[in-house]
């Protein structure tokens, strides 16, 4: 078939090279959002998505919106069958949704309808969820809500940050969006409506939802921690500064602590929480690069009672 592949970050990458490498799909175009400022000379830096397609010899579309005519002028003329997504980042009109003949196939990092939204994720880790996995599914007007194509699982590791396991569901997830574009073209797949029951969301995280709060349970501070790492990150208080965190570790059997409040041992830095401290990971302080916590505790010369707020 022949496809427009709309996506902007890195973890739409092993899903574009699949379809690049697939002898049965032609990539005709690449849809991703618009060149966005990076570093400190505040250069124009293309998508990780533009980047590949370029390398391709792939023609990169960058509409400001979706819903822009001249954008809508070229889709018409390239003619796509098909137009898959990974995580493009912006709404789909329906005059957008209309062009192709066998739609938008949206490739989603969860089990639907469990964890509609931006950050599907994040919420598993989060949340506890002990299986997760990706989905694709027909593009509708309501959020991540359109017919399902194809369902994968994948088991959420104790250990997961949400990074780490979006690479899995990213790889994992190539070829569940190949094969889902197979059946498509075949005949041989139907999407089958969701259940309207075991509905959730996942809306975007922000900075703010990443502050750690140690007056929750070891298990909800540990799980927070890993569910916005990489992004936006974990942070704190400390001293009236904010500090940026890396995942934490609940420590069993460790002497219970006030929440928030730090005891350096010799090979490790612990925090209270409600119930049985965690011990800290990477440590970021303002102006400075990550460091162990041993490290940074040893720099700011922690005080006994001083505490994370």
């Amino acid at each position: 078939m022949r496809l427009v592949f709309a996506g902007t970050p890195q973890v739409a990458l092993p899903s574009l090279r699949a379809l690049i490498a697939s002898p049965r799909h032609d990539v005709v175009a690449v849809v991703t959002r618009p060149d966005a400022q990076a570093g400190r000379g505040r250069h124009l830096v293309r998508s990780p998505v533009g980047a590949l397609a370029d390398e391709h010899g792939i023609e990169v579309l960058t509409p400001p919106k979706a819903s822009d005519p001249a954008f809508l002028d070229r889709l018409r003329a390239l003619a796509p069958d098909c137009c898959p997504v990974v995580a493009y980042g912006a709404l789909l009109p329906r005059s957008a949704l209309d062009i192709p003949p066998h739609g938008w196939v949206n490739l989603h990092f969860s089990v639907l309808p469990a964890w509609r939204g931006a950050a599907p994720v994040q919420a598993a880790v989060r949340h506890g969820d002990e299986i997760t996995g990706a989905s694709t599914f027909r593009i509708v007007k309501a959020l991540d809500a359109g017919p399902v194509f194809g369902v994968l699982t994948e088991a959420v590791r104790p250990d997961d940050t949400a990074g780490v396991l979006l690479d899995r569901l990213a790889d994992a997830g190539a070829g569940l969006l190949t094969s889902t574009l197979d059946g498509i073209e075949d005949g041989t797949l139907e999407a089958v409506e969701q259940p309207g029951d075991g509905v959730s969301h996942a809306p975007k995280i922000t900075t703010e939802d990443a502050k750690l709060d140690f007056t929750a349970p070891a298990i909800g501070v540990d799980r927070l921690a890993r569910a916005v790492t990489p992004d936006p990150g974990a942070w704190a208080q400390f001293r009236g500064e904010r500090i940026k965190l890396g995942p934490v570790t609940v420590a069993g059997g460790a002497e219970r602590l006030a929440p928030g409040e730090l005891r350096v041992e010799r090979k490790r830095v612990l925090a209270g929480t409600a119930t049985e401290p965690v011990a800290l990971g990477e440590v970021q302080a303002p102006g400075k690069k990550r460091m162990a916590a041993t490290d940074w505790a040893r720099g700011a010369r922690v005080e006994p009672g001083e505490r994370l707020k």
